[in-house]
């Protein structure tokens, strides 16, 4: 049975983080917003960047759970970026917080899940040389990694998901070339 004052807690913060700048949200706010007590808030959580550390990998846990393969680069920045998404005042928020470590912390993760999943639902392990599969996760990892935290960095505007897509048409070629092997390079 899920914990009701913990959820309560999570539901107004992020309530609140959508609203004002992370430096601006107290244990106080939070609290008064879900009308509990700070005895309760500091039984579930020891401070605020715990409790956002718990959120943001939840969510991104929950999103690996739902996406056990990923049929397309399409579907690797749409994974990749989907918390952004649905929360752009909040992540924008965390973005410019002293807190910052966090989001990119569980966003690397997230980003590595995506290019290991996309490559092997692909591609199959077998179908490429093991060198050129850790070549394509690394390159795919850094790319959506960068993307999103450039994409955030620019204010998260809507056109710039459409220079997103472009990006992922021209990583299409990338999928011929690993099953080709044609410039397999030698691990020195």
């Amino acid at each position: 049975m899920p914990n009701f004052t913990k959820q309560a807690i999570k539901a107004s913060f992020l309530k609140l983080l959508n609203e004002q700048p992370l430096n601006k949200i107290s244990v106080r706010s939070i609290v008064e917003d879900c009308g509990i007590n700070r005895n309760s808030f500091y039984y579930h959580f020891q401070d605020i960047p715990a409790l956002l550390e718990e959120i943001v990998k939840e969510e991104i846990d929950s999103l690996i759970l739902k996406n056990p393969t990923i049929n397309s680069a399409d579907e690797c920045v749409n994974l990749a970026f989907r918390f952004a998404f649905e929360n752009k005042k909040a992540v924008m928020h965390i973005y410019e917080s002293v807190n910052r470590d966090i989001y990119e912390q569980y966003s690397m993760k997230l980003c590595e899940y995506v290019a290991k999943t996309y490559i092997d639902t692909i591609f199959g392990k077998e179908t490429v040389s093991e060198n050129n599969r850790k070549i394509a996760i690394r390159f795919l990892k850094c790319f959506l990694f960068g993307l999103k935290f450039e994409w955030i960095q620019n204010g998260m505007r809507d056109d710039a998901v459409n220079e997103a897509v472009r990006i992922t048409e021209l990583c299409r070629r990338m999928e011929d070339e690993l099953i080709s092997g044609s410039h397999e390079t030698s691990e020195k």
